[in-house]
């Protein structure tokens, strides 16, 4: 039986269109078939979905691989580059690597989000890292109830409110102050942005509890993964919780988190030997 792998590619820039081209003869050279078309058929019998492109185009992928369950693995011609395993340079040595089945899986939560509306209407989507509730109107605040678990814990005016996920949490939850969490644990975090209140801590919650915000004053809408949107009128109420299905992320690089955080951000490090 043939082997396959789907591409996914940002092509808005112009550099990844050659590239995409090489890799797909370099797969073809070791008996895999591509399929770079971005549809669930595409996907479908393919045994990984590998990706050019930042973290934004890994996102868009993972709209594809979730729902079949199929693997993704991240070049990165982004930024930071959190959710990739190498880089464009690797390309050779990443094709190899698939051609050996040389990878491991991480299965990333994910977040099941629900807004009810005043009429009753539950609108439904999900998210790997983050669902951000903010005001429709862009000059406004808004005022919000937070709760977990069915119990109010604060009301405020604020800007933003971050649902996010362990995997999320280096996103838009780390620039808004919120804890980095590693991403094996199953937990949620609610991150209050530029609050108008005494209490705006971050909040971080297990895998069965339920986060939940009440829209009070002001029209909002729900950003799932800053690419599914979810409309939040006065009076709806926005609930969080671990999702049904993971989000499967390929390994090839073994560097623990802690290395990944330090080459990611740059971070200042003396470097530590075994047995120091």
């Amino acid at each position: 039986m043939t082997r396959k792998v789907a591409l996914v590619a940002n092509l808005r820039r112009p550099d990844l269109n050659k590239d995409l081209e090489t890799v797909a003869s370099y797969l073809a050279a070791k008996g895999i078939a591509s399929d770079a078309r971005e549809t669930p058929a595409a996907v479908e019998g393919a045994e990984l979905i590998l990706v050019l492109g930042g973290d934004g185009t890994i996102l868009r992928a993972a709209e594809l691989g979730r729902s079949l369950g199929v693997p993704i693995l991240g070049i990165n011609y982004g930024h930071v580059g959190f959710l990739s395993e190498a880089d464009p340079d690797d390309l050779p040595s990443v094709v190899d690597r698939i051609a050996e089945r040389a990878w491991t899986v991480d299965e990333r939560m994910t977040i099941d989000v629900y807004v009810t509306r005043p009429d009753g209407r539950v609108d439904t989507s999900w998210a790997l890292n983050d669902a951000a509730i903010e005001k429709e109107e862009t000059a406004r605040m808004i005022e919000v109830s937070i709760g977990v678990d069915g119990r109010e814990l604060s009301n405020f005016k604020v800007d933003t409110v971050v649902f996010s996920t362990a995997t999320g949490s280096t996103a838009y939850n780390f620039s808004a102050g919120g804890p980095i969490v590693w991403p094996n644990v199953e937990a949620m975090i609610l991150t209050p942005i530029a609050a108008h209140a005494l209490f705006t801590r971050p909040l971080v919650v297990g895998p069965d509890s339920t986060l939940e915000l009440r829209v009070q004053d002001e029209d909002a809408r729900v950003w799932c993964d800053g690419r599914r949107i979810l409309r939040a009128p006065v009076g709806s109420t926005i609930r969080a919780v671990h999702g049904t299905k993971p989000v499967l992320l390929a390994r090839i690089d073994d560097t623990p988190f802690s290395g990944r955080l330090v080459t990611k951000f740059q971070l200042p490090v003396k470097g530590w030997h075994v047995g120091q």
